[in-house]
């Protein structure tokens, strides 16, 4: 029980750490939260476990009455079957910036900064809390070559390892 309280500590530090925006990184400023709302489909991501494997990626963002949004994420797994999630987001400070923290898992909270957006919130760019994570999201399945890689262009010119960025099949 002794070493019990001390991981917990050390886990809750460790997440707390992970809600910052990485390096020098600018989350995008005049957010609209309302604009942001709605379906996005994940067209890349830098891989980690909680999503590998997966395919048809979206994520489906909802405005609650008290300020936060639910988020819900669906995959297919390689067997075929659905992977669901439901979590919520929290502005970390300015809601007109887009930085919020995620928590899929009670107490523990992720970085979520869009560092990048399109001015009519058809394309966005997101990062984790460190160089680790990456996302780009569409409103649609497909998106303009030119304007994925110019998105790829900056996340690299960013210090992202985007050798490692995988196309989420969306088809």
């Amino acid at each position: 029980m002794r070493y019990i309280l001390p991981l917990v500590v050390a886990v809750m530090g460790l997440s707390g750490c992970l809600t910052g925006i990485p390096g020098d990184l600018q989350a995008v400023g005049n957010f609209e939260i309302e604009e942001y709302t709605g379906t996005w489909y994940e067209l890349y991501r830098l891989d980690h476990p909680f999503e590998r494997g997966l395919s048809h990626v979206t994520a489906d963002y909802t405005l609650q009455d008290d300020g936060t949004v639910r988020v819900e994420n669906n995959g297919i797994k390689e067997d075929g079957s659905v992977s669901n999630i439901v979590g919520r987001a929290e502005f970390l400070g300015d809601p007109t910036v887009g930085s919020l923290k995620v928590s899929f898992f009670g107490p523990f909270f992720s970085g979520y900064h869009i560092i990048a957006l399109d001015e009519n919130y058809e394309y966005a760019m997101v990062a984790g809390g460190n160089f680790d994570y990456l996302w780009i999201l569409s409103r649609t399945p497909e998106l303009d070559g030119a304007i994925v890689d110019g998105l790829i262009a900056d996340a690299e010119a960013s210090g992202f390892p985007v050798e490692g960025l995988i196309m989420v099949p969306q088809d």
